[in-house]
């Protein structure tokens, strides 16, 4: 199987999972390997330099958007942000949702408000850039600050177990006043 092939075959693995599973849940465990698998295997198809079609980029930016590594998603960001140079559906969202990510990673604001975390209480947006405009969301396919804030208020999902959040989640709820007590 050719590189590019073999990252497509990871994204549809990928998006084959069920992601409505709880953190903390053996559930969400078990998924949490598959992904670094998948991540680990995509780098090692990497290594030799980036694929040349938008698919191939597009699919192995999902797989490390899945991460836990800022440098994962930045990473990731990357590959989808030359995906949409290459005319790829849905890399520019991509390429946005990816930087989000390793921007709240590395515990910086978000730039264009696509990470929707649970709080302790509910369920908000992370920490967003205020310098960051509505145009800007919109021209890479990220809808508006506001409509972001109310899909995150309207969902209802259970918030998960927060002893086991990551510590820069409960940095995070301390800022925001929402850490559950122990």
């Amino acid at each position: 199987m050719d590189r590019s092939a073999a990252l497509v075959r990871l994204l549809a693995e990928d998006q084959a999972e069920d992601r409505a599973v709880l953190a903390g849940e053996p559930a969400y465990m078990a998924l949490r390997d598959r992904d670094r698998a998948r991540r680990e295997a995509a780098m090692a198809l990497l290594t030799d330099g980036w694929p040349e079609d938008a698919d191939a980029l597009y699919a192995a930016a999902w797989v490390l958007n899945h991460g836990d590594l800022s440098e994962e998603a930045a990473l990731g960001s990357r590959l989808a942000a030359r995906a949409a140079e290459l005319g790829r559906p849905g890399a520019r969202w991509l390429a946005a949702a990816a930087l989000d990510r390793s921007l709240m990673y590395a515990e910086q604001p978000q730039k264009y408000g696509t990470n929707i975390v649970p709080d302790g209480v509910g369920w908000r947006l992370w920490d967003v850039d205020p310098a960051t405009t509505d145009a800007e969301r919109i021209a890479n396919d990220v809808p508006p600050l506001a409509e972001m804030q109310a899909r995150a208020a309207a969902i209802t999902t259970p918030q998960p177990d927060m002893a086991g959040a990551p510590e820069s989640l409960r940095r995070a709820m301390r800022r925001w006043g929402t850490l559950p007590p122990a």
